[in-house]
């Protein structure tokens, strides 16, 4: 079965198309199960995501498109949360979905993936920032709020890489992630970015598998036309890694599939 997990609708302010234009592509590629996992409201950051007013829309959304393509595909409602203390909201946290994706987009507020910001970088020692990204990604696993850990190594997006050993400044992550039940997913959007490397690298995928983290699909589709891509290259890291299942999700319960 082919899972995608993680893409977004046009509510977040970034993204293009209809829902069932992403759907309809699902099916056209022969996905089994597609999740929607839209960029959750909070009180910062407010123009790259959905507003709180429109939870219940979206929800409403994705839940109507599920009824009217059951035959065809299973779809999956769930949020992308930005893992900033402080920001994190309980309708979010509280919200009745089949799963909850917990990212890092910020250090210290500032949203080192954003392109407008990258000027930023020139004044950043890379392999501190790189332990202070990952530190947080610890944090956030620890918080045991969330089902999904978000694009693992986002930190590499634009090619800054730290001189130390990656796994070295990965493993409490990975530690911790391990701990809190938590799933990896194998995000394909870093093909598409300045690094041309999936989320997380082989290397770290290595680490994880070695260590017991289960892993998922998600092509974090801000398009129509980026639904289910990189999904080949995805399948291969997995598999070379060692992996023979993935995790799916039904009211916050996994379930693993063999892939």
């Amino acid at each position: 079965m082919r899972i995608d997990l993680h893409n977004h609708t046009a509510r977040c302010n970034h993204a293009t198309g209809t829902i069932d234009e992403y759907i309809q592509r699902a099916i056209e590629l022969g996905i089994d199960i597609y999740g929607f996992s839209e960029h959750a409201p909070m009180d910062f950051d407010e123009g790259y995501r959905l507003g709180f007013e429109e939870m219940k829309a979206y929800e409403s959304d994705v839940l109507s498109a599920k009824e009217r393509y059951g035959g065809q595909i299973k779809i999956l409602l769930g949020y992308e949360v930005d893992f900033l203390p402080g920001h994190m909201d309980r309708r979010v946290l509280e919200s009745q979905v089949d799963y909850l994706i917990g990212s890092v987009h910020f250090v210290n507020k500032w949203g080192f993936d954003n392109p407008e910001f990258i000027g930023e970088y020139k004044n950043r020692d890379i392999d501190e920032l790189w332990q202070n990204y990952f530190d947080a990604v610890a944090q956030m696993a620890k918080s045991g709020l969330f089902d999904i850990v978000g694009h693992f190594d986002l930190i590499k997006v634009f090619g800054f890489i730290p001189k130390k050993d990656v796994r070295l400044i990965a493993q409490n992550a990975l530690k911790a992630i391990k701990q809190a039940n938590m799933v990896l997913e194998l995000n394909s959007a870093g093909l598409r970015k300045p690094i041309g490397e999936i989320y997380p690298s082989a290397l770290l995928l290595e680490e994880a598998y070695s260590i017991g983290v289960p892993i998922t699909f998600s092509s974090d589709a801000h398009a129509a036309d980026q639904v289910g891509f990189g999904y080949t290259e995805a399948l291969y890291i997995a598999k070379e890694a060692g992996y023979t299942h993935a995790v799916t999700f039904e009211s916050r319960e996994k379930e693993m599939i063999n892939f």
